[in-house]
């Protein structure tokens, strides 16, 4: 109703000049743009449904949070620096590309919020109840739109936006939605050559994409797949016939295709259960609702990368806006872009699963046995031979302190040094489910169906289960996919399973609950360029090669420090933005800022029982644990020579430390906490990150302790399994992928024995 209000009233008084103004983009002024040299047209064509007011508010908004200013005194800046200083964050087709990111990538409500606060800054009257009173003037008009006031007026503006409190809340979301989405797309946009303008000047180089010719034959997967999103009707059945499946077009408006086992999802969990069930003779299907690449067609470009292989292209997070998700929505899932961390389930989380959870399977022999077999077809190594800056400067600091780092088994060879296996392992050294586990399934006749989104599992009346519903993403394909199956598995991750069960009709209290996300916060520190040939740079080398374990005086793990890789779109998001000078002299020293982060194994939980959307509360234990692992993660950066730390607070919290004595180090970890998110009523926030979900449909001894059974078994339809991190009991506290896949290992090797023994066979 107020919304309704505002519009009402913006629409009586808006000022008549915006009616029939053009922007930028439309007016062909834009021909000089950076980003136009290489041939991007500017007559693209946008859908984005904002109005040419609402874009010339947000290219306003933009020049605000990338204003034009001269380079630093006595810098002696080179042409690029020269250049990035000037440039203009408002230029086409920036604005353009981040409302049509906007519409594609966020909720609903985020895109309205977006757009109403675009349409007040378009007006005086808009302005001034959402600016207050710096937008008057002494002078005639006496009140400006957004877009007239000058930069220092609308900068100031955005400050308050992030520092504000309780009652302008919707300001403070505008600001962090905004803010992400114009860092996001300035640093990740490129021209027809594969180059953003500012990379040069920041220090940042992709290798060269020597793309090999489109052989498919060297594609590892290529004979158990059909990407539905390039077939129509006709090719659609020819393949399937192909790969040896049975395919009946009935007229319900199905196609009905026959398989032994259905799994959907192709990451951890899927992959392994395929691998497994089709070595023991079975017919398998693969439902992924993601595309399918192999080392030739990565890119690493950060923009497309992140749009191809994860969940909403990487800009998921919980309904509050609290916490960022990074989920893998690809061909391998999160194996394909993970950080190749490659941990053994530790002991106290195995006998408090086996013992405190009575769930047997985790204190077995198997279970050992099934990390070995793991660890072994995944290639995991114990060392390596160079290690990358980050890594360094995180094992420097602690040997400073004198404190224990661990090395990290990585699922990929000793000499690798891929900074970039989070756009997928261009090497193709490290080893996913894509290069491992799924291949070992195709060998065995496995179809692996991509671009296909699974709808709902078919449960009939007995409360059997018959198998899945899906949806190619073709639109040629006019039917509806219905796999038929003897048993099926939900393996889509624990952002997904939830969702596709609790649509299925299953009531299970705990299906969708419990959910886990080994929650993180990070600090930076900037070490100053001695000698950048031989120290690297933040975005070089082994992802995450070391870590620290925080504990308690009784040995207590509290948290563990480790690196963390972002490309420039992704750190200059969710660095904090206290003005565009600063920003612009930090995304200077990018290549040389290290980022640590404190994880926690948390006792917080979450909820997700509908598609995209999560909610996560944390409790006041693990807040106080990040806390410790921030402050602690601080000080080895202090530690290991850094001349400036800080944290990713919105004010810019940052301490010097040159001169700096412990007394005043301590002063300032004091006044580092875990603070809230952008929806508090506080002045400080922050935001969390999470790449680890886990728990959202865990195993139980009964029906009041999880979603399935110890054996990963619907506790409402026979042959319905879940294979994936949902099934977890808790947390893990380490990065969770051998676990996963080793907890997958087992229920399908379970589910083999029955199958074999005709359990599944009515």
């Amino acid at each position: 109703m107020i919304l309704s209000l505002i519009s009402i009233y913006i629409f009586l008084f808006s000022d008549s000049e915006f009616c029939t103004q053009t922007t930028m983009a439309e007016d062909g002024r834009n021909d000089h743009h950076p980003l136009l040299r290489g041939g991007r047209r500017s007559d693209k064509n946008y859908s984005h449904g904002f109005t040419s007011s609402q874009i010339q508010s947000l290219a306003a908004v933009c020049e605000a949070f990338i204003p034009p200013i001269d380079p630093p005194p006595n810098s002696n800046p080179s042409p690029s620096l020269r250049s990035f200083y000037s440039a203009n964050g408002s230029q086409p087709p920036v604005p353009q590309e981040i409302a049509e990111k906007l519409v594609n990538r966020y909720p609903p409500e985020a895109v309205l919020l977006a757009k109403l606060i675009l349409m007040l800054l378009s007006t005086k009257l808009g302005t001034l109840l959402v600016c207050g009173s710096i937008c008057f003037d002494s002078k005639w008009p006496f009140i400006h739109s957004f877009h007239d006031l000058n930069l220092n007026k609308r900068e100031q503006i955005l400050q308050k936006w992030s520092n504000t409190y309780k009652s302008v809340i919707p300001l403070k979301l505008a600001f962090v939605v905004l803010k992400l989405m114009v860092f996001y797309i300035y640093f990740s946009l490129t021209n027809e050559n594969s180059d953003n303008p500012s990379w040069e000047a920041i220090g940042y180089q992709v290798e060269p994409n020597n793309k090999i010719a489109n052989d498919k034959k060297s594609r590892p997967l290529d004979n158990g797949i059909i990407e539905t999103e390039k077939e129509n009707d006709a090719s659609f059945v020819k393949l399937v016939k192909n790969k040896g499946l049975e395919i009946e077009d009935k007229e319900d408006g199905f196609y009905n295709i026959k398989c032994d086992v259905v799994i959907v999802g192709s990451g951890c969990g899927g992959g392994v259960a395929a691998a497994v069930l089709a070595g023991s003779g079975y017919k398998v299907v693969v439902v992924e609702k993601g595309h399918y690449f192999c080392p030739e067609d990565y890119s690493l470009l950060e923009g497309p990368s992140m749009n191809e292989l994860y969940e909403k292209g990487g800009l998921l997070s919980t309904l509050d806006g609290k916490v960022l998700i990074l989920s893998g929505s690809t061909v391998g899932g999160g194996s394909a872009i993970n950080w190749a961390a490659s941990i053994k389930t530790p002991e106290d989380v195995l006998e408090n699963w086996a013992v405190d959870k009575k769930i047997p399977m985790f204190g077995t022999a198997d279970y050992r046995s099934a990390m070995e077999t793991v660890c072994k077809r995944i290639g995991v190594t114990e060392n390596f031979t160079n290690e990358g800056f980050q890594n360094k400067m995180l094992r420097q600091g602690c040997k400073n302190l004198g404190l224990k780092v661990e090395a990290i088994p990585q699922n990929a060879s000793e000499n690798h040094y891929c900074g970039s296996c989070c756009y997928g392992c261009k090497t193709g050294d490290k080893k996913g489910t894509d290069s491992t586990w799924l291949v070992d399934a195709v060998e065995n006749r496995a179809v692996i169906f991509t671009g296909c989104k699974a709808e709902r599992i078919i449960i009939d009346k007995n409360k059997r289960c018959r198998g899945v519903i899906a949806t190619a993403e073709s639109s040629t394909i006019t039917r509806k996919l219905r796999f038929e199956s003897r048993v099926t598995v939900s393996a889509g991750g624990s952002l997904s399973t939830p969702p596709l069960l609790v649509s299925s009709g299953l009531t299970n209290r705990h299906i969708g609950r419990n959910l886990h996300i080994h929650p993180v916060l990070l600090a930076w520190g900037h070490f100053p360029s001695l000698s950048p040939e031989s120290d690297g740079k933040c975005y070089e080398g082994g992802i995450i090669t070391s870590l620290h374990k925080v504990r308690e005086p009784s040995n207590e793990v509290q948290a563990i420090i480790e690196v963390a890789t972002m490309g420039p779109a992704v750190f200059a998001s969710l660095f904090p933005w206290v003005s565009g000078a600063d920003m612009k002299d930090k995304m200077v020293k990018y290549p040389r800022i290290v980022k640590l982060f404190s994880l926690v194994r948390d006792e917080s939980c979450g909820e997700v029982r509908e598609v995209g959307k999560i909610k996560y509360r944390f409790n006041e234990k693990d807040k106080e644990n990040l806390r410790t692992g921030l402050q602690q993660a601080l000080r080895i950066l202090v530690s290991a020579g850094a001349e400036e730390v800080g944290t990713f607070r919105n004010d810019g919290q940052r301490l010097k430390t040159g001169g700096l004595k412990s007394s005043d180090l301590e002063e300032f970890l004091d006044d580092v906490a875990a603070v809230g998110g952008p929806k508090s009523r506080d002045k400080y926030w922050t935001t969390y990150g999470s790449a680890h979900q886990m728990g959202s449909c865990r195993m139980g001894c009964n029906e009041d302790e999880g979603g399935v059974d110890v054996n990963g078994e619907s506790w409402e339809a026979k042959g319905l399994f879940v294979c994936d991190g949902s099934v977890l009991p808790t947390a893990v506290g380490v990065n969770p992928m051998v676990t996963i896949e080793s907890t997958a290992y087992c229920i399908s090797k379970k589910i083999a024995e029955a199958m074999e023994k005709g359990v599944f066979s009515d």
